[in-house]
């Protein structure tokens, strides 16, 4: 069993530290952003360096105190909270931002966990390189927490998700000890891969504070364009054909629905719209190309090809910067659109992509037996990871449906995991998703889950009922 935060606990920690490091708990540290959960806590830590995070965690360790690491606090699945138990400490590391050094010839960085993804993507492009990890949340949202729940984002498809942009990681483990694994390799095998086993664990190992990270080369051109397609199957058969056409070079390949359009008009007027109808189904295609080509040219050729195919109804290739932008800034809204309708079911799911026409085709009449729902279906279509998402009809709320939400994220999940996906494809486990874990996990993943946990943080303080449920 934990112990709280208490007055005790925190004076004695505050007079181990440089002045201002512990303080009380403020309520952005305590919310997370869809206000569904608000946390408590006895008090937060500021941490300027990893070793004052080794003296936070070695006296958490020995007064049984619990932790939870707290980034830009933009998770989804109540990681960075926690509601109820004896009173933790929250560690934030936003006064650790710096970018420790740039090596633009090796195509790495190394940057302090705080600093928010934002400020790493400007600081690789002042060298002239970029830094691929692209998430709506970035101007708030720490790279400690991207790396720290494996985050995905529109650039999977080309760059991988963030495990793949890390080359190495300073950490503190539960019991103070700093691991100094900074390394700027490529190729290490030296035992067992800490670093990725800290990544994405979400805060239940240790505290990330530090990491070497990838670049790449900034792209010479950049094109976008959407095309309207008859189905989500045909966007598919669309991917593999821009795949073929320009190899490697396709950045991103966004699913769009008209439901996300037509909630975006009517939440977001201002929005404008690249379609005067909102299609039923559209893709956003990113690519970045080197020096001598032209992705205008390739786009539309692409374009040609699809509509000979039938693969492709409409289109439109940005003829700006500007237009780029707002083209993407659609697909940036339609999160936001939803927040204002007001889901009564979201899932972050991934499918193999052989399976994800056939589970859209199935969801909307397997779903209709619960009730009237409308679904808004977007997401990385690239990489198999779909934004499933259930609203009510027009002129509910889902303060009308609160009692079919269970029913509602048991079926779409029961669905996934019958086709082989996942229930958790980019936003982790946290709190929220910790039955669904024990219910769709391997067996035998669970157990060495559970005897890593116990054995680098035996005492049970790190980000106690995250990820795996907390001992009693």
């Amino acid at each position: 069993m934990l112990n709280p935060a208490d007055t005790a606990f925190l004076e004695t920690l505050a007079a181990a530290l440089p002045e201002g490091v512990i303080s009380a708990a403020e309520p952005r540290y305590l919310a997370e952003p869809r206000g569904r959960v608000t946390g408590q806590a006895g008090g937060v830590a500021r941490p300027r360096s990893a070793e004052d995070v080794s003296v936070i965690l070695a006296a958490c360790n020995a007064a049984r105190v619990g932790v939870i690491p707290f980034g830009g606090g933009t998770g989804l699945v109540v990681a960075q909270v926690r509601p109820d138990g004896p009173p933790v400490l929250v560690l934030s590391l936003e006064r650790m931002r710096a970018v420790r050094a740039v090596h633009p010839s090796e195509n790495v960085m190394v940057v302090e966990a705080g600093a928010t993804l934002a400020e790493v993507q400007a600081a690789a492009e002042e060298a002239g390189r970029l830094f691929p990890l692209s998430l709506a949340s970035q101007g708030s949202a720490h790279i400690g927490g991207n790396l720290a729940t494996n985050a995905g984002g529109v650039n999977v498809l080309r760059y991988g998700n963030t495990r793949d942009l890390c080359l190495g990681l300073e950490a503190v483990l539960p019991d103070g000890t700093i691991w100094h694994g900074l390394k700027r390799l490529r190729k290490d095998n030296t035992g067992y891969d800490l670093r990725n086993l800290l990544i994405g664990a979400e805060g239940t190992l240790g505290v990330i504070t530090a990491a070497s990270l990838k670049l790449s080369p900034i792209p010479a051109a950049i094109g976008t364009a959407l095309m309207v397609v008859p189905s989500p199957a045909a966007a598919l058969e669309l991917l593999a054909l821009a795949q073929s056409r320009l190899g490697g070079l396709v950045s991103a390949f966004e699913l769009i629905s008209g439901m996300g359009l037509s909630f975006l008009a009517e939440t977001m007027p201002e929005q404008r719209q690249p379609f005067a109808q909102p299609p039923e189904w559209m893709v956003l295609i990113d690519v970045g190309l080197p020096d001598g080509l032209d992705p205008d040219a390739a786009l539309a050729g692409l374009f040609e090809a699809a509509a000979e195919a039938g693969l492709v109804l409409d289109g439109v290739i940005a003829q700006s910067q500007a237009q780029r932008a707002e083209f993407w800034s659609v697909r940036e809204n339609i999160p936001e659109g939803n927040r204002r309708i007001g889901s009564i079911s979201s899932h972050d799911i991934s499918l193999p992509l052989g399976e994800v026409a056939g589970f859209i085709a199935a969801g909307a009449p397997a779903l209709a037996t619960l009730g009237d729902f409308r679904i808004n279906c977007f997401g990385h279509l690239g990489d198999g990871n779909l934004h499933y998402n259930v609203f009510p009809k027009a002129g509910e709320t889902r303060a009308d449906h609160e009692n079919s939400r269970e029913a509602i994220k048991t079926m779409v999940h029961d669905m996934v995991h019958a086709r082989g996906g996942s229930v958790s494809a980019e936003h982790g486990i946290g709190r929220l998703k910790v039955e669904d874990l024990e219910k769709y996990g391997d067996p035998a993943k669970l157990a060495a889950m559970r005897a890593i946990k116990a054995a680098l943080d035996p005492m049970g303080i790190m980000n106690p009922g995250a990820v795996l449920r907390e001992a009693l």
